[in-house]
């Protein structure tokens, strides 16, 4: 009986805990941010980007390994024609020259 109570007191020192942390928390992210005279404008500063451009890190993000140089990229930089790609093959297998 005694490990239940104890347990159920640690419980609520806990979930008593975490509610004063997030009226901390709550009370901080409602002030207005404080800005300094010359400053910029953070929302404007934030919404500037520049359009149409594509750096090479945001192509390879689904890529970590290929940005970092440990593997080869998947993306393809040349067409693949498989047709040519067969006709290749089955002349290799036939012992002819290719084309």
């Amino acid at each position: 009986m005694q490990r239940i109570r104890v347990g159920m007191t640690g419980l609520a020192i806990v979930l008593v805990l975490i509610g004063i942390v997030s009226v901390v928390f709550s009370s901080a992210n409602r002030e207005r941010p404080v800005s300094a005279i010359g400053a910029s404008n953070a929302s404007v500063v934030a919404n500037l980007s520049e359009g149409g451009t594509e750096s090479v890190l945001e192509k390879n993000k689904d890529e970590p390994l290929a940005e970092l140089g440990v593997a080869p990229s998947t993306e393809s930089t040349e067409a693949v024609n498989a047709a040519e790609i067969a006709r290749r093959e089955e002349a290799r297998k036939r012992g002819e020259a290719p084309n």
